[in-house]
């Protein structure tokens, strides 16, 4: 890392422990006390950043720029390139390299040794598993009657380790509590790791929680309280199929999104409990004093909002803009309103733990999140490289398409200050005033066109001058893989 410069805070003692941990999908504005009052309190306790951004709009590109302190178009993992390429640093590597032990539980597909995410852990467990294999039996669990489940067993049984195979369907069936996608078995296994631990090396642990993604299926006792009364079984019901919904295949009343936002805040209320239990563990293990817990959504999630369902084809702020907290030892008792990006995390993470990584802070783009370490971010910018999937992954699926989804196909950047949000690519421009239209309803590019301009500017400088990474190509995935990945609606 860098050499301290002027505007750096007073110096502090370095953390001993390092926790990451990321709520895949959560977006900033449906966090609040009421769905996460365990993260609202290591918030109050510690530093909460209220304009963190993360710099893409799904899980690939922007657990890349988590892992790297990198820009989508420099480490090149996106939709048409899904797979981190070795020859970028991760921040579990400087880790590793420094001497600490390192650990991580993902639930989500994509950030597991399949696309390249397991370099520099001592372990990175499939969370949702109750035995690792690289076999995924999602599509027994996921069928919806007795004879697709034997059929769909019949099919995978044999494909890796039989018995396993079986112990993780049996775990999944009968013993997994309802509504859960890994989060308890996740928790579970860190805190019996935490307890039985006996290195006395200080440890970097990286957890991913599923739960707030497609499908929003809360446990039972959640999701009634953020849903009107009598309305469970209706919310339960609702078709929740973002790629059939974008494309037309059907429709949602606003009635409908209201209970999908419901079952969503149940989601968060859900992962909040699980937060609570890790923090729980950290302390019943005697590391909670000694440890750096930072929490972050890796993106957000439309649920209805600007015509769309998911988090694919556009960059709005419901997207991009995600919780960030940082508990434990520069961070303590404060409110941030600068402008941050995840890809600072890394970096500050380094900071923090006192560990200097000369090849990790060279390649990337992050800066110290450190109270006075960097100067402020005058600007954030967020990239979609390539649609995921791609239109013609969508034809193969709905056949004719409306002129509206052609359209998706195309590259967009984004840039935002404090007082605008520009938006860019293949033909497409909006300009946003969110002082006045956070929301992001009102294109102003033509009736403010310097502004506009002055943002183009600013990008292409920005983005036009960055080493491109690897930009096509893709990793050639298992076929129980796909069938999950299409189950979370990216293929």
């Amino acid at each position: 890392m860098s050499e301290p410069t002027e505007c750096e805070s007073e110096s502090h003692e370095p953390v001993r422990n390092v926790v990451l941990v990321v709520l895949d999908t959560a977006r900033a504005t449906s966090v609040s006390e009421r769905t996460m009052p365990t993260l609202t309190a290591l918030a109050a306790e510690g530093t909460t950043f209220e304009r963190a951004y993360s710099s893409a709009p799904w899980t690939l590109p922007s657990h890349a720029s988590l892992f790297t302190g990198t820009r989508t178009s420099e480490h090149g993992a996106h939709g048409g390139h899904t797979y981190l390429s070795g020859e970028f640093r991760t921040v579990a590597e400087a880790f590793s390299d420094a001497g600490y032990e390192t650990v991580g539980v993902s639930n989500n597909t994509w950030i597991t040794e399949e696309f390249g995410f397991d370099r520099g852990f001592d372990q990175l467990r499939r969370g949702w598993q109750y035995l690792q294999s690289e076999t995924d039996m999602g599509t027994v669990v996921r069928a919806e009657h007795l004879g697709w489940k034997l059929e769909s067993m019949r099919e995978r049984l044999f494909e890796g380790n039989p018995l396993v195979n079986a112990a993780n369907v049996l775990y999944s069936e009968v013993i997994r509590p309802q509504g859960d996608d890994g989060a308890d078995r996740a928790t579970t296994w860190a805190t019996e790791w935490l307890e039985d631990r006996e290195d006395d090396r200080p440890f970097f642990l990286f957890c991913n929680y599923l739960e707030p993604h497609v499908e929003y299926d809360p446990p039972e006792e959640h999701a009634r309280r953020f849903l009107p009364e009598g309305t469970y079984e209706e919310a339960t019901a609702i078709r929740q199929d973002p790629r059939a919904y974008d494309c037309e295949a059907y429709d949602l009343t606003e009635r409908e999104f209201d209970l999908l936002r419901g079952l969503y805040r149940a989601e968060l209320a859900y992962v909040d409990d699980q937060l609570g239990r890790l923090r729980d563990a950290l302390e019943a293990s005697g590391q909670w004093e000694k440890t750096l817990l930072v929490v972050c959504g890796d993106h957000g999630e439309n649920v209805g909002d600007h015509g769309f369902f998911g988090h694919q084809y556009n960059l709005y702020d419901s997207l991009l803009h995600v919780p960030l907290v940082c508990h434990g030892g520069p961070f303590s008792d404060d409110s941030r309103t600068d402008l941050v990006q995840l890809l600072d995390v890394p970096t500050s993470l380094l900071e923090a733990a006192g560990i200097e990584d000369d090849a990790f802070d060279e390649q990337g783009q992050g800066r110290s999140l450190l109270a006075g370490a960097s100067e402020p971010r005058e600007a954030v910018l967020a990239e979609y490289v390539s649609p995921q999937p791609e239109i013609e992954r969508l034809e193969d699926r709905f056949g004719d398409l409306p002129e509206r989804v052609y359209g998706f196909d195309r590259g967009l950047r984004a840039i935002r200050t404090h007082e605008y949000k520009y938006v860019t690519g293949d033909g497409f421009e909006r300009l946003h005033d969110v002082r006045t239209d956070p929301l992001e309803g009102t294109d102003l590019s033509a009736e403010r066109p310097e502004v506009a301009e002055e943002l183009r500017e600013r990008l292409e400088h920005r983005l036009d001058g960055l080493e491109a990474g690897a930009s096509d190509g893709s990793v050639e995935m298992r076929e129980s893989t796909k069938d999950r990945l299409a189950d979370l609606g990216y293929l």
